[in-house]
């Protein structure tokens, strides 16, 4: 049975936030388009899943569907589908892989870029682990604004000259994971 490779996973999650981020509903349209051209090419296809606490990207065999609904009697192996939470909380039992990951950015963000922006994404970096056990560059702009507005005055305890520069530092752990920032 044919799978998704990670690099067509990968590039459907990007084209997902990414059109997620976008005013302009037209470039939105183009990038899901983009996204379901990729997966196709594999026989697949791509749904956003609502839920309570976030939405979830699914991508899974197009043998499932008949006229757009997914027919149960069809799917074999469930495995075969690939389910990407695409915001609100991760998973808390994987803090400590999401925190050492963080840490690497924050090290890497410190090496290039010295200690006043090292404060400031050890800062991000605590707020996305703690409060939403994920990856700091998995943020959406709502969660950069509600670090930027409260977590970040009241948790931070910055310097005059970190706070003058945070939000460049949240571009800098960005560009260390390589991602696109959110607009905020």
């Amino acid at each position: 049975m044919p799978e998704l490779p990670n690099d067509v996973v990968e590039e459907a999650e990007r084209l997902t936030h990414l059109a997620r981020e976008v005013v302009d509903e037209d470039e939105a349209a183009a990038y899901r388009a983009d996204r379901d051209e990729r997966v196709a090419e594999h026989d697949f296809r791509a749904r956003i899943r609502e839920e309570d606490a976030r939405d979830v990207l699914v991508l899974h065999p197009d043998e499932w569907v008949e006229d757009g609904t997914i027919l149960p009697d069809r799917v074999e192996d469930t495995d075969r589908a690939v389910e990407i939470p695409l915001d609100g909380p991760g998973d808390p039992d994987d803090w400590e892989s999401v925190e050492r990951h963080n840490a690497e950015l924050v090290a890497a963000v410190r090496e290039a870029n010295g200690e006043d922006h090292a404060a400031n994404v050890r800062a991000f970096a605590d707020f996305m682990g703690n409060h939403y056990a994920r990856p700091l560059e998995s943020a959406t702009g709502e969660e950069i604004r509600e670090f930027l507005d409260d977590y970040y005055p009241r948790n931070a305890w910055p310097t005059d000259e970190q706070a003058e520069v945070v939000e460049q530092s949240l571009r800098l752990a960005f560009d260390a994971a390589e991602k696109r920032v959110p607009g905020f």
